[in-house]
């Protein structure tokens, strides 16, 4: 595996490859600098989205889980830039509770990049698995202009 560090506005993040796809993004540092094409695109990208300049990434992924892990986080990557959706409009979806949704979401292994923060609980904001918590969530849906407190 390989990791390369990038700082944003929303933390320091690292970024995990193996076998030629992004398996982790996750906060804080590795002090690792590894270089490969995957890991440079995913840095720009993710720069770029930091800049407000993305809205999209392009990037290989390879989510590792159970395959409602991987089910869920194929949803998430579909809620486009600046909208939300509820746990329960992705349960309704893939034909299971809301709350298995939930868990799913707070797994999801390449947060920001498969948007986890665009999902939302019935009644508003709910929690996130990412350092800073709710207000990191916050923080990336106020960088889409997707929701304003």
């Amino acid at each position: 595996m390989k990791q390369v560090d990038v700082h944003t506005k929303f933390g320091d993040l690292t970024v995990t490859e193996d076998g030629g796809a992004v398996i982790r993004l996750s906060w804080g540092r590795s002090e690792c600098a590894d270089r490969s094409d995957v890991l440079d695109t995913a840095v720009a990208q993710l720069r770029a989205y930091d800049a407000g300049t993305l809205e999209e990434f392009d990037l290989p992924l390879e989510v590792r889980g159970s395959q409602l892990q991987r089910d869920v986080c194929a949803a998430m990557s579909d809620i486009p830039y600046g909208q939300t959706v509820t746990y329960g409009d992705i349960a309704k979806a893939l034909g299971v509770p809301a709350q298995a949704i939930g868990q799913a979401c707070g797994g999801n292994p390449i947060p920001i990049i498969i948007p986890c923060h665009r999902v939302m609980g019935a009644k508003g904001l709910t929690g996130f698995s990412g350092a800073g918590g709710v207000e990191t969530k916050v923080a990336l849906l106020r960088h889409e202009g997707g929701f304003l407190i």
